[in-house]
């Protein structure tokens, strides 16, 4: 059975990801965690604060694993990435254009307000950048190129979760998608390189 803390990060993760960080209530998240009101304060002596930077920094480590489900076991670059965002669009449709990123989301509202939040949010998309940078290079993509990719993708991605959650509509993460495909092909070119694990 999953522990109480576990829940309340779960239930944080969510609920940030649905409302934001402003939009969610201490009170919604015990309730949804099935979790007693004190318990929060228990497991997070700094309140929501505390429990915001650790549902930034353990969710986003999880989200930082799609490069070792997508992009890793891909025979080569374009088909990864093509499954990454294909992914991507089911996700959309499966939640109803409900589930968005919780980092992006937070990262929206406290960029300029919350320090220990923004530095969260941050290091994960630091360590998101690193994870591709490594991820790319087996499709023999150098480390500069790939770094350029990473983040082309990270924000092609966030960008278009923005857009298609607001639109009720999958087009935006397609668009999105087929733009990080040509940046991998112009890189590719460029290096002579097809693309293919080495």
């Amino acid at each position: 059975m999953t522990g109480t803390k576990d829940r309340i990060l779960a239930a944080g993760t969510e609920l940030f990801r649905q409302g934001g960080y402003a939009g969610t209530g201490v009170k919604q998240i015990v309730e949804k965690a099935g979790a007693p009101f004190g318990s929060l304060y228990h497991f997070f002596p700094g309140g929501k604060e505390q429990l915001g930077e650790e549902v930034v920094r353990t969710s986003g480590m999880q989200y930082a694993q799609l490069f070792e489900v997508f992009i890793a076991p891909a025979p080569d670059l374009i088909g990864g990435l093509e499954a990454f965002f294909g992914a991507a669009v089911t996700t959309l449709l499966e939640t109803n254009y409900v589930e968005g990123c919780p980092i992006a989301t937070v990262a929206l509202e406290v960029a300029t307000t919350n320090e220990p939040l923004r530095k969260a949010t941050a290091d994960v998309f630091e360590a998101w950048i690193a994870a591709g940078t490594k991820g790319f290079a087996p499709f023999g993509l150098p480390s500069e190129a790939a770094r350029t990719l990473t983040i082309t993708l990270v924000t092609s991605l966030e960008g278009a979760f923005v857009l298609a959650r607001s639109m009720r509509s999958t087009e935006p993460m397609a668009v999105a998608g087929a733009a990080v495909v040509d940046v991998a092909r112009r890189l590719l070119t460029e290096l002579g390189h097809d693309g293919k694990r080495s």
